[in-house]
């Protein structure tokens, strides 16, 4: 996940602002280090460890941050469209909603469909 949105926008020439899940912050921690020794530019990766109600909500309504990309829940995904309307109308990218969709039909094995939908997820 992290790569998703660290990619696209080193590709396209911008820096970032990552704030990892507070859930899940040494996984962007040690990236940090990868892309150090990589011999990234100093600034051009940059990370906030918190919570989303503080260094999230500082992000989304940050003046000067131009774009938010954001994976999660419907109600966060509102609560930062709303930070970035009032604060400069950033454009914002959210991937919301449930995790792991699957579609089993009805001539499946249904015990089968269940165990292999768990390895999946």
């Amino acid at each position: 996940m992290l790569s998703w949105k660290i990619a696209p926008a080193l590709a396209t020439g911008n820096t970032i602002i990552l704030k990892p899940s507070e859930f899940t912050p040494l996984t962007a921690l040690y990236m940090c280090t990868l892309i150090n020794e990589a011999g990234f530019p100093r600034g051009v990766v940059n990370v906030v460890t918190g919570y989303g109600n503080t260094a999230g909500e500082a992000i989304s309504g940050h003046k000067e941050i131009e774009k938010v990309a954001f994976t999660g829940s419907t109600i966060i995904g509102r609560k930062i469209m709303e930070a970035a309307a009032k604060s400069n109308l950033k454009k914002v990218t959210l991937e919301l909603g449930g995790k792991s969709p699957n579609i089993i039909f009805d001539d499946a094995d249904l015990d089968l469909a269940v165990e292999w939908s768990s390895h999946g997820i």
